[in-house]
């Protein structure tokens, strides 16, 4: 099978659509765009399909990688897990080939994000690595030799719906999730997991970045709010460790620029982990950004 030189990629948020073109030989980024993640069904394969027709036109011929958050049911063949609610039970991927016109490659979002970290990211030169975005949510994705581990339920490294591991007293039942079960690991590590720990305990309403901001201020209600979420981070990783041990757990989303869990973290997970001595898997920061999802969905190729 003859592929085209450019493989693009598009990454679908919940509020924007960002779309990219590397270069099949070098890797390197040829095009970049972003647009606004339209409201509804149809409008989408309209406004995915002219945005593929308007890079061809530019730069020719494109194989089509995709990703999204949520999973195909192997069954239905429909979409399920999305958090863009009305993608649910909707026949997207063959929809989108059939407007296209032509065979296309999909996965979630942050399995894209591995595997593109795995090949040319923080990843790189690791057989196995899992990776992890924090952002509004709580995504995971685990590649083995540059190859994602999707799973026959294609639920691999779904850590977000999983319960805390070690919880405290004060963590049990834990805050109810949107998945219907209480103390999910999304429902701490997300940004918004950190807000409402530091709303549990002074009732004040802040968004994670003025969590963050207030913290590096010296305020101790917001150092109290990041300790405990670095404490859950590292008991969250040391299960990943005791049950996968990669080489390299990358973090991505927005709170993965925040530089002291690199160094708090690592610090706090060998207690938790099954090991008599001090594990050697790292814990780095994405090397591509915000762009790694959208450049592993042009990787599927």
């Amino acid at each position: 099978m003859n592929l085209p030189l450019i493989r693009m990629g598009v990454d679908i948020g919940g509020t924007k659509i960002a779309a990219i073109a590397l270069d099949a030989h070098s890797g390197q980024a040829v095009k970049h765009s972003k647009i606004s993640t339209p409201s509804d069904y149809p409008s989408l394969i309209k406004c995915l399909t002219e945005l593929v027709f308007e890079y061809e036109k530019e730069l020719g011929p494109v194989s089509y990688g995709m990703c999204y958050p949520g999973s195909v049911n192997q069954e239905t063949q429909r979409v399920q897990n999305a958090n863009i609610l009305w993608l649910n039970d909707k026949a997207f991927e063959q929809d989108l080939a059939k407007a296209l016109q032509r065979p296309i490659r999909t996965g979630n979002d942050a399995n894209c994000f591995t595997l593109s970290e795995a090949i040319d990211g923080a990843g790189k030169g690791y057989s196995v690595v899992f990776g992890a975005t924090l952002g509004t949510g709580l995504g995971g994705g685990i590649v083995i030799d540059q190859k994602i581990l999707v799973g026959l339920n294609r639920l691999g490294g779904e850590w977000g719906h999983v319960p805390i591991p070690w919880p405290t007293a004060r963590e049990i039942p834990g805050p109810e999730c949107y998945c219907g079960l209480k103390g999910c690991l999304e429902s701490y590590l997300s940004g918004t997991g950190l807000a409402r720990s530091y709303r549990h305990v002074t009732g004040k309403a802040l968004r994670s970045e003025q969590v963050i901001e207030l913290a590096n201020q010296g305020d101790p209600d917001a150092e109290a709010a990041l300790s405990r979420y670095e404490n859950r981070m590292a008991r969250a990783c040391a299960m990943i460790i005791n049950i996968l041990d990669p080489d390299v757990i990358v973090l991505g989303g927005g709170l993965s620029a925040l530089k002291r869990l690199y160094l708090n973290v690592p610090k706090q997970w060998d207690q938790y982990i099954f090991s008599p001595q001090a594990v050697k898997t790292k814990l780095l920061q994405a090397a591509h950004g915000a762009e790694s999802g959208v450049r592993g969905a042009a990787r599927l190729w």
